[in-house]
């Protein structure tokens, strides 16, 4: 087993694909195909399982890249400070729902850690998908919300998958709407009162269900209903057609400009917005980091 081997195991799993990894280490496919399986073969251990889908990693595949990348780091670790080697460019990935204060807390990350290079990444994706990143280890930390309705369905993959929910913050709901909106002026307002405005919520995929759906009371029947994929169309559409969405209230400026604003929803329910990883992997120097700029985010 060598140094080598345990990067090309760990390009693989970020990029969920051979022919993806081996263009991103200048290598060709088979080079790359029989370099891990020749490591698969000492070990005799399948890192990955292979399908007509695509390649992902096993349940010992998982276990394996952890202690991969420790070593992986460790050893670079060691170049930069006897070797006077560059420092080698810095990975992290994290996937989320949409929301603002993940976006400003990644912005804030690289702006006080990142070098002269990094790889990073910023996932804002579907609820099932986040908890498969996390999972199969293509990002180190998940972004999503439990509430009493989603919440056996979601800890249950949590439990089947070995991930941990720990909690950022408890919030009530709110509506984003347009300040041009005929609402904006209102200090609360009521379901009843939504009933002739487009409601927007963001598409959930083949996973379409209630269940995962980033929007609270995803029961709820709606006159005029839009599914979006990405959090500026569904801005624009709050905008032009003076459509809302249920969130946790909270915005950034900075980043959303000042043409949305948050406006209390009265109702009983919360929002429990937390962050997903592996029960047994510790989290690298940029995903302790990371959680650190979530929370102040979260706390303007």
């Amino acid at each position: 087993m060598t140094l080598q081997q345990l990067k090309y195991v760990i390009e693989v799993a970020n990029r969920g694909s051979i022919n993806e990894a081996a263009k991103r280490l200048f290598i060709s496919q088979p080079s790359l195909s029989n370099a891990i399986r020749d490591l698969e073969e000492e070990l005799d251990l399948a890192i990955f399982d292979r399908s007509n889908k695509g390649i992902s990693l096993s349940k010992e595949g998982i276990e394996f890249l952890s202690y991969a990348r420790q070593v992986v780091e460790q050893a670079e670790l060691l170049e930069s400070r006897y070797l006077n080697a560059k420092p080698s460019p810095q990975h992290f990935s994290v996937s989320t729902q949409h929301y603002a204060f993940a976006v400003n807390a990644f912005v804030n990350l690289v702006r006080e850690y990142g070098q002269e290079e990094y790889d990073l990444a910023l996932r804002e994706t579907k609820t099932y998908e986040i908890i498969e990143d996390v999972k199969n280890l293509r990002s180190e930390i998940g972004i999503l919300y439990l509430n009493e309705f989603n919440g056996k369905v979601i800890n249950k993959l949590l439990k089947t998958a070995n991930l941990q929910f720990n909690s950022l913050i408890t919030a009530k709901p709110h509506i984003f709407i347009s300040i041009k909106n005929p609402l904006a002026k209102q200090s609360i307002v009521t379901v009843d009162q939504l009933e002739d405005y487009p409601y927007l919520s963001f598409d959930q995929g083949e996973y379409n269900s209630f269940h995962f759906s980033e929007e609270i009371l995803s029961t709820m029947m709606h006159k005029k209903s839009i599914r979006v994929n990405d959090r500026a169309t569904l801005f624009n559409l709050l905008i032009g057609l003076n459509g809302y969405t249920i969130s946790t209230g909270v915005l950034s400026a900075d980043l959303n400009g000042n043409e949305i604003i948050p406006v209390p929803l009265d109702c009983e329910e919360s929002i429990h917005v937390g962050w997903i990883s592996h029960k047994n992997v510790s989290l690298s120097k940029l995903g302790t980091a990371y959680i650190e700029e979530l929370k102040q985010a979260l706390s303007c």
